[in-house]
């Protein structure tokens, strides 16, 4: 079994080129657009919000991955997040690298695509507002 930094390494690299092939697949913009965009898919703010709603919908195996890694020892510090919203980043990374080092694609595609539903939703509810 890989330990929580590990999987949240793995899972942050994979995260990274999901989003960047998504916002390139997507968006007909000039690379300054796309890293706006992709640094808001991958803050750690962000990343907090998506577990915290995808939650319901995660497998007890999956709970369990999170958890570890949220609970993980932190060697860093925090850049633009507040621990608490770091703690969760670190879980929903090591998440997707768990799934990856599983080779569960196709559900690591599924929960990808449902971060992006939320992420897009919740910028356009901020948008109206």
């Amino acid at each position: 079994m890989y330990s929580p930094a590990q999987l949240a390494y793995a899972g942050d690299a994979v995260y990274e080129l999901l989003v960047r092939s998504y916002i390139i697949h997507n968006h007909d913009i000039n690379v300054n657009k796309m890293h706006k965009i992709s640094v808001n898919f991958v803050k750690a703010s962000s990343q907090a919000y998506v577990i915290s709603k995808l939650e319901d919908e995660l497998t007890e195996e999956e709970k369990r991955i999170v958890k570890r890694g949220r609970n993980a020892k932190i060697t860093s510090s925090p850049k633009n997040a507040e621990l608490m919203e770091y703690r969760y980043a670190t879980g929903f990374e090591a998440l997707f690298g768990y799934l990856y080092l599983s080779n569960d694609i196709n559900r690591l595609m599924i929960l990808f695509n449902k971060t992006v539903n939320i992420i897009n939703e919740k910028d356009e509810k901020n948008e109206d507002n």
